[in-house]
């Protein structure tokens, strides 16, 4: 140990030298290396909550069958998972790299090359045990970086709004579809009751055939109800599940209603729902066209009260993702960290120094021994041989 400090005293120069070498060296890359800055965003994915549906369903009485659709379990699992996946699409990414001309800063001719390099500077993590998701993008302009973080989570809301992502908004997008092709259909059958009207004369029916009529259209719309409901139970049940069975029993009981009162489940072109001795024969025509419009009435009825009552759940769930902490231009520079660079340069460079020395020290004291000496000369004119 004593030969060693004493080696390293006698080379304390060298060691310095190369130190300090590093050391300069260090400074002057760390300042030629552009600054960059880090803007942080933070996100709060929509929470699971209770549904509205099973309180407000109840005031659709019977008519309400496609109410246990409404409370059907569409949760979604790991959550952060799938909104982190969504932040890093590739439409999310590409819609970043147009809108704020990413292609030009980052020098690239195609739009796959500048979405990898913005992979690079961009992060999203959902995995912390907050629950949050935090979305980080590095700039050389701190400005643009916080408009960048922040253009993540207005890109991801252009996405969500033409997805159906929780459990209500895919609830209010069901009966929104159900509920278009309804009225149009309501729409057609007024206007060929209308022309009905037109064409014989507005004709009044007694009071038992019109109660006659809104009773099986009203069994009608319960069973299309059911029909509905179990075609959206079959997309997470099978066909034992007990509640897939009760509800084809009562699928099956408001069938045999019908049947019993003369009624049919298909449309205009179906056998008369009454009696042809119960109406005149003037009024067969004018009597389907009524029967359509009271059916179509009553399937819009029910589906539009379905579709308040996702939209209301859906209102409730807030928005798709809620923002904790927006972006702002970071007043400090995330890299490069120029006092570590040096820190560890200058390490290096000690080290390298003690190395250097050592090295030296060695090969003197084999020069000072005579025979250690001529081995290394043999050595050096044996390479000089080979070169020449």
């Amino acid at each position: 140990m004593l030969d060693l400090l004493a080696i390293l005293a006698e080379q304390k120069r060298l060691i310095l030298l190369i130190t300090v070498a590093f050391t300069v060296l260090s400074v002057v890359v760390s300042l030629l290396l552009p600054a960059r800055y880090t803007a942080r965003a933070t996100l709060l994915p929509p929470q699971q909550s209770s549904s509205l549906s099973t309180a407000l369903s109840a005031q659709l009485g019977d008519l309400g069958g496609v109410a246990a659709l409404a409370g059907g379990s569409l949760s979604l699992k790991n959550p952060n998972d799938m909104y982190v996946g969504m932040l890093t699409s590739r439409t999310v990414q590409d819609a970043m790299v147009t809108d704020f001309g990413l292609m030009a800063e980052y020098h690239t001719h195609y739009l796959s090359d500048a979405r990898k390099t913005f992979q690079r500077y961009a992060t999203v993590d959902g995995s912390g045990k907050d629950g949050l998701i935090h979305i980080s993008v590095e700039d050389r302009n701190p400005k643009r970086a916080a408009e960048l973080a922040n253009g993540y989570v207005t890109e991801f809301q252009r996405l969500s709004a033409h997805l159906a992502i929780t459990e209500a908004s895919q609830r209010r997008l069901f009966f929104e579809q159900q509920l278009e092709e309804a009225k149009d259909n309501l729409a057609n059958a007024e206007e060929a009751l209308k022309q009905t009207e037109q064409k014989t004369g507005l004709i009044q029916l007694d009071s038992q055939a019109r109660a006659l009529i809104e009773s099986v259209e009203s069994l009608r719309a319960q069973i299309t109800a059911k029909e509905v409901q179990l075609q959206a139970m079959q997309t997470y049940a099978t066909g034992e599940n007990p509640q897939y069975i009760e509800t084809q029993k009562e699928l099956d009981e408001l069938r045999a209603q019908l049947a019993k009162l003369g009624g049919s489940e298909s449309g205009s072109d179906a056998s008369l729902i009454v009696p042809k001795g119960q109406v005149p024969e003037a009024s067969l025509e004018y009597v389907r066209r009524l029967r359509d419009v009271r059916y179509y009435e009553t399937i819009f009825d029910i589906l539009a009260r379905q579709f308040e009552i996702a939209k209301l759940d859906e209102a409730r769930e807030g928005a798709i993702i809620q923002v904790v902490d927006k972006a702002i231009p970071p007043d400090r520079r995330s890299s490069p960290k120029r006092s570590l660079i040096v820190a560890v340069s200058t390490a290096l460079g000690f080290l390298l120094g003690i190395l250097v020395a050592l090295v030296k020290a060695s090969v003197e004291n084999m020069k000072s021994h005579e025979e250690t000496s001529f081995k290394l000369e043999r050595l050096r004119r044996s390479f000089s041989g080979s070169k020449s």
